[in-house]
C-alpha cells in the first residue's frame, strides 16, 4: 500500500491499523536540537483521544507515546524519530458479523475493490484510529514551529446545522466541543444528545488559523502552500472539503469585495485567507474542513455482501456521534506538518552557495 507517506522534508510515514498491537509515525527529517519529550506530545494526544464521553466513542484508549529513536539527552538528534502508540482496548469480536459486508458509508467497498482483501476489524488503515499517530508526529512539528514563533488553533464553527455566531477564543477550552460561542456549544449539546436517542450521528465545520506564519511560504506551480494545506486536510478520512480564506464565499463578492487592499500597515482584510498565488503573504492562515456525519449508526441501512446479495445492517459496536471535537487535533496536526515542511522547503530555497570570491 502505497501513500502512506506525507511532505518532502519534513516526512512522516504513520503505520498500524486500528486493532492490531500498535500504531504509530516515523518521522524522517525534523532538525536536530529541538528540545522533546513525550510529554510534549501527549498534551495533543489527550485531545484526541476516544473514551471522554459525550459525543465520542466509549472506546478506552490511553493512546500513550513512546519515542523509540531520534532522540538524545532531551534533544531531537536529526536521525528518524520512530513514535508509537499500543492499542490497549480494541474489541475486534465486535466486527465479527461484519467480515462478508460492505458498510455503507465507510471505505470497506473500495479497499476490497483495490486491494481485494480488506481488514474488517475497525476499517483497517481506513479507521480514524489511524489519525492518532498523525497527531503525534504533529505535535513534533507543532515544537520546530514554536521556534519559529507559528502557533495553529482549531475550533468547532458549526456542528449538526448549528453555526457558532461569535467567537471569543477564551471559551474554546470552556466547552468539550471547542466552541467559541458558549450559547452555540449549548444548542449543539443539545442536538447531540437528540440525535444519539435516533441512533443517527451528525457532521459540522471546523476552523483552523495558523498565526504568526512567515510570507514566502510555498512552491508554485504544484505544491503551492494552499494545495498542499487542502490535500492534507483531506486526507483526513471523515473531511469532504476544504476552504482557505473566504473560500466559497468568494465566489459570491465582487473583484473589489474579495480583494485584500495593501496597506503600509499590512492587509486591509483577511478573505485570501493569508496566502496569495500559492505564497504566504505573512497574513493569518486560514482554512475550514467540512466534516462528515460518522457513518457507522444504529439504523438499519442497505447494502450488499461479498456475494452481491442484498442484505441489511444496523452497526453496533463504539462509535462516535460526531467526529468533531476529536478531529480538531488532527486539523491542526495536518496543518502543523504542512507547514513545517514548508518552511524547512524556504530554509533550503535561501541557502545560498559560496562562490569562492
Amino acid at each position: 500500500m502505497a501513500g502512506n507517506t506525507f511532505g518532502q522534508i519534513f516526512r512522516v510515514t504513520t503505520w498500524g491499523e486500528s486493532h492490531g498491537i500498535a500504531i504509530g509515525a516515523t518521522i524522517d527529517g525534523c532538525p536536530a536540537g529541538i528540545p522533546l519529550t513525550p510529554a510534549d506530545i501527549q498534551q495533543d494526544m489527550e485531545r484526541r483521544r476516544p473514551g471522554k464521553g459525550g459525543a465520542t466513542s466509549p472506546r478506552q484508549e490511553p493512546d500513550k507515546v513512546e519515542i523509540l529513536s531520534g532522540i538524545f539527552e532531551g534533544l531531537t538528534t536529526g536521525t528518524p524519530l520512530t513514535l508509537i502508540i499500543y492499542n490497549k482496548d480494541a474489541h475486534s469480536k465486535s466486527y465479527d458479523h461484519l467480515k462478508d459486508i460492505f458498510r455503507p458509508g465507510h471505505g470497506d467497498f473500495s479497499y476490497f475493490c483495490k486491494y481485494g482483501i480488506r481488514d474488517h476489524r475497525g476499517g483497517g488503515r481506513a479507521s480514524a484510529r489511524e489519525t492518532a499517530a498523525r497527531v503525534a508526529a504533529g505535535a513534533v512539528a507543532r515544537k520546530l514551529l514554536q521556534f519559529e514563533g507559528i502557533k495553529v488553533m482549531a475550533y468547532t464553527l458549526a456542528l449538526g446545522g448549528i453555526m457558532a455566531e461569535n467567537f471569543q477564543a477564551e471559551e474554546i477550552a470552556e466547552n468539550r466541543l471547542c466552541c467559541p460561542d458558549k450559547a452555540a456549544a449549548e444548542k449543539m449539546e443539545a442536538r447531540i444528545a437528540e440525535v444519539r436517542k435516533e441512533g443517527d450521528t451528525l457532521g459540522g465545520i471546523v476552523e483552523i488559523i495558523a498565526t504568526g506564519c512567515p510570507a514566502g511560504l510555498g512552491e508554485p506551480v504544484f505544491n503551492k502552500l494552499d494545495a498542499d494545506l487542502a490535500g492534507a486536510l483531506m486526507s483526513i478520512g471523515a473531511v469532504k472539503g476544504v476552504e482557505i480564506g473566504a473560500g466559497f464565499a468568494a465566489s459570491l463578492m465582487k473583484g473589489s469585495e474579495n480583494n485584500d487592499a495593501l496597506t503600509p500597515e499590512g492587509f486591509s482584510s483577511n478573505n485570501c485567507g493569508g496566502i496569495l498565488a500559492g505564497i504566504s503573504n505573512g497574513d493569518a492562515v486560514v482554512s475550514r474542513v467540512a466534516v462528515k456525519p460518522i457513518p457507522s449508526i444504529g439504523k438499519p441501512q442497505k447494502t450488499v455482501n461479498l456475494n452481491n446479495e442484498p442484505v441489511e445492517v444496523m452497526i453496533g459496536g463504539r462509535h462516535d456521534i460526531s467526529a468533531i471535537p476529536r478531529i480538531i487535533p488532527v486539523c491542526e496536526a495536518m496543518v502543523c506538518l504542512t507547514l513545517a515542511d514548508h518552511f524547512l522547503r524556504q530554509q533550503a530555497c535561501e541557502l545560498i552557495p559560496d562562490s569562492g570570491e
